[in-house]
């Protein structure tokens, strides 16, 4: 008798209509926001102290360290591969952060949205039909733009022109490297673990197991 290698499991897609969200679903991005929230704001007191010394000297170098940002839309859309759960996710991580207290304050809604539509982009593009480590990638890769146009006109206006191009590559890196490949391997520990067996990554675990 032959089995299929598990690297043959099929994708998992959203149960039912793409649009037609569960009350698990609503639950599961309301509470991964509000984890990656409390998250997002220790990380900014380590982001103003020992991160942004490193950068002084080059403060492009700042955008090595912002993929972190990134990763709540990128678990979001991971895990419930819905439409729009990639953007609701960093939404409301952004606006539990801001509610927390950091120095952008009220402006991070702003970044969470911009990052939101990044990620949210990636799986659009592939009609929330494919969920692999490639997609992750392009979500925290597409995380960066749309931040990056943000940040050099709100935040950086007196850096050079060479300054800002050059931050913009350096937050794609962050982004692909801590978001794309953190998030996917976040969320297959967290598939692994039993804790997302209602939902797609989870039911992928189990085909894997079962063959």
């Amino acid at each position: 008798m032959t089995t299929k290698a598990p690297d043959s499991v099929r994708t998992v897609l959203a149960t039912g209509r793409l649009t037609g969200w569960r009350t698990v679903d609503l639950l599961t991005i309301a509470f991964l926001g509000v984890a990656f929230g409390v998250a997002y704001w220790g990380y900014g007191l380590l982001y103003n102290g020992p991160i942004s010394a490193l950068g002084l000297a080059f403060q492009p170098l700042f955008g090595l360290f912002v993929g972190f940002w990134f990763i709540a839309g990128v678990v979001g859309g991971l895990v419930v591969r819905r439409p729009g759960a990639a953007l609701a996710c960093e939404l409301i991580a952004a606006t539990v952060s801001a509610l927390f207290g950091n120095q952008w304050g009220v402006t991070t809604i702003v970044s969470g949205l911009a990052q939101g539509i990044g990620a949210e982009l990636a799986f659009a593009i592939f009609a929330y039909k494919a969920f692999g480590p490639l997609v992750a990638v392009l979500a925290g890769a597409l995380s960066a733009p749309l931040e990056w146009i943000y940040e050099v006109f709100a935040y950086f206006t007196d850096w050079t022109w060479a300054w800002k191009l050059a931050y913009l590559p350096l937050m794609v890196v962050s982004g692909v490297v801590i978001a794309g490949v953190g998030g996917w391997l976040l969320t297959r520990a967290l598939a692994q673990a039993g804790a997302l067996n209602p939902f797609p990554p989870g039911q992928e675990v189990l085909e894997r197991r079962a063959v």
